[in-house]
């Protein structure tokens, strides 16, 4: 079998973000446009919509000046009464068809949403434990709550409009031209200044958003550190301590937010100058044309409406574009996560080795980054249906051991072996069933204790309380159930204050038993239990079929002393401790070196 050797990956988002190549604006309307690829048919409507839109609100200064050629300077009342009604009729057929462009492409927003923090949270789903390690929960909850609604208010809001002041402000540009050419022309020449201000100014917006993005996601984090320990603050109090680094996150925040401001709001005034020196233009020429008897009235007056309908879209663009930058650093945010692949993959089965060992490490190598080595070229067997147990002292690789046991992690080098197959061949849903983790720390979600048991066993997941109960029963569980007041139903919030630690981990215990795996991993699974409930736990795990294989780490020694053969576990190096005397001897000697 060839030597494996997984290379690292980096999922620092932070780290990603700061080496990560810029995406082009072009590039990121692109890939922004491709989240609403299947949307197509509502997206065409809307656009048909806003073009409708936008003819009739182009041909209003046209009738208006005819008109006023027409029929006002003839005194021609009758004619001005019909162009009213007319132009009346125009503006409600805009009306309706504003509204139905905004109907459709919020769906299509609300759409876009519930797809895209789907895909995140999947995506989340489908990432390691190396991810998790070493980026803040506040950060992520912010990615997918925070920058996914800046990408709906672009899609459901600025989008339509940003295609409807386009085609506004390219028909009035062909109106102007059209009218007349030199007249056009001087009126359109601001317009130059303003393109090329917001292509030298783009990328500098773009970038105070997306910092100001990154600090509500680092002041989301500290909040969410701070709740998730806020027992902590108050035993040790420390409440000045997480003041202080609120106030830093905070001040950041604010710091990034104004200076997000000021870049979001730099191109309203200028395009509004810009505007009201292209009416100048518009106005000083236009009455020179009509003293040369080149011009009249009515057509000045379409004229100016028409520098409006150019300039004023330009106005509400400068907004709009600002909304586009900021959806635009949002979706680099998002992107940083979707782009990302675990570094845990299935690989192809291979033909599997005999060999009487139900796991073997074989040579295998262990980093969590590339400074330091957790486990040096490490090489055991574990038989079925033995008990083993991993000693050693505090950050001497016990746990870390487990964790590449249960394939939390994959070796730097080397490999391990399950049934004499790789481990990385099995489907997660098959290894999972087969090796079960008892963490030192297990996490429970908010609901009862039956929930938290049957979490991912499909068994027995439409089983009554009664069937439930019976099969606790069955497993020799009957005892530790009847710890809880309510029995299944006792309640469990996620903090943990409905119930104390020991009992979260009685049914992190529970949840592992029931869905009999070959490997039972437990880590520490007794450090917050009584004696007497650590006794009914070995009576169980001596109870389990005799085909089960388990890892036991523990710093009480009682806890091991019945282990069928005990390793070592420090300074990355795993030996075999022979007696519980030995391992005592080791530990110590460990403890003094360390």
């Amino acid at each position: 079998m060839p030597k494996n050797i997984t290379h690292k990956m980096n999922y620092d988002l932070n780290q990603l973000g700061k080496t990560q190549e810029k995406t082009s604006t072009l590039a990121g309307l692109k890939k922004l446009v491709q989240l609403i690829a299947h949307e197509k048919r509502t997206l065409l409507l809307a656009v048909l919509a806003i073009l409708v839109n936008s003819t009739l609100n182009l041909l209003g200064p046209f009738i208006v000046g005819h008109t006023i050629d027409k029929y006002v300077v003839h005194k021609d009342f009758t004619g001005v009464l019909h162009n009213a009604i007319l132009l009346l009729c125009m503006f409600l057929a805009a009306l309706f068809t504003s509204y139905m462009q905004t109907t459709l492409m919020g769906g299509v927003g609300q759409r876009m949403l519930f797809a895209l923090r789907n895909s995140i949270f999947n995506k989340l789903q489908q990432l390691p434990v190396d991810f998790f390690n070493k980026n803040k929960a506040g950060d992520l909850i912010s990615r997918v709550n925070n920058d996914t609604d800046k990408l709906n208010q672009f899609f459901s809001q600025s989008l339509m409009q940003f295609i409807g002041n386009i085609a506004t402000m390219v028909g009035a540009g062909i109106f102007l031209l059209l009218i007349n050419i030199e007249l056009g022309a001087a009126a359109l020449s601001p317009a130059i200044v303003i393109l090329l201000l917001t292509l030298a100014l783009s990328p500098w917006i773009k970038k105070k958003n997306a910092l100001n993005l990154k600090s509500v996601g680092g002041m989301s984090a500290e909040i969410q550190e701070s709740l998730n320990n806020f027992k902590v603050i108050i035993a040790f109090n420390r409440r000045d301590y997480f003041r202080k680094r609120f106030e830093i996150a905070n001040a950041q925040n604010y710091k990034t937010a104004i200076g997000a401001g000021l870049a979001n709001n730099v191109f309203v005034p200028v395009y509004g100058l810009f505007a009201s020196v292209a009416q100048l233009i518009v106005l000083a020429f236009g009455i020179y044309l009509i003293g040369t008897g080149q011009f009249s009235i009515g057509l000045l007056v379409s004229y100016l409406s028409y520098a409006t309908l150019f300039y004023n879209p330009l106005r509400q663009l400068a907004a709009l574009w600002t909304n586009f930058q900021l959806a635009m650093a949002g979706w680099d945010r998002i992107s940083q996560i979707l782009s990302l692949e675990t570094n845990l993959p299935q690989i192809v089965a291979g033909v599997a080795e005999p060999s009487a060992a139900l796991l073997e490490f074989r040579d295998v190598h262990f980093s969590y980054d590339e400074s330091r080595e957790i486990l040096h070229n490490i090489s055991f067997k574990l038989e079925q249906g033995k008990t083993y147990a991993l000693v050693g002292p505090t950050g001497g690789g016990k746990t870390t051991t487990a964790s590449l046991i249960a394939r939390l992690y994959d070796p730097s080098e080397g490999l391990v072996l399950l049934n004499g197959k790789d481990i990385r061949s099995y489907d997660p849903v098959e290894r999972s069933q087969k090796i079960g983790f008892i963490l030192q720390e297990p996490f429970l979600f908010t609901g009862t204790v039956k929930d938290n048991i049957l979490y991912g066993n499909e068994l027995y997941k439409d089983y009554t309380n009664q069937q439930v109960e019976q099969v606790i029963k069955d497993a020799n569980l009957g005892t530790l159930l009847a710890i809880f007041e309510n029995g299944l139903d006792t309640p469990v919030l996620s903090g943990g204050d409905s119930i104390s630690l020991g009992q979260k981990q009685l049914i992190a215990f529970m949840r592992a038993v029931l869905r009999n795996p070959e490997l039972l991993i437990l880590d520490e699974a007794t450090a917050n239990i009584d004696t007497i409930t650590e006794q009914l736990l070995s009576d169980i795990l001596n109870k389990l079929p005799k085909t089960t294989t388990r890892v036991i780490i523990a710093h009480r020694l009682n806890t091991i002393e019945n282990a069928d053969e005990i390793f070592f576990v420090n300074s990355g190096e795993v030996i075999r401790a022979g007696s519980l005397n030995d391992a005592m001897e080791m530990l110590l000697q460990g403890k003094r070196t360390s």
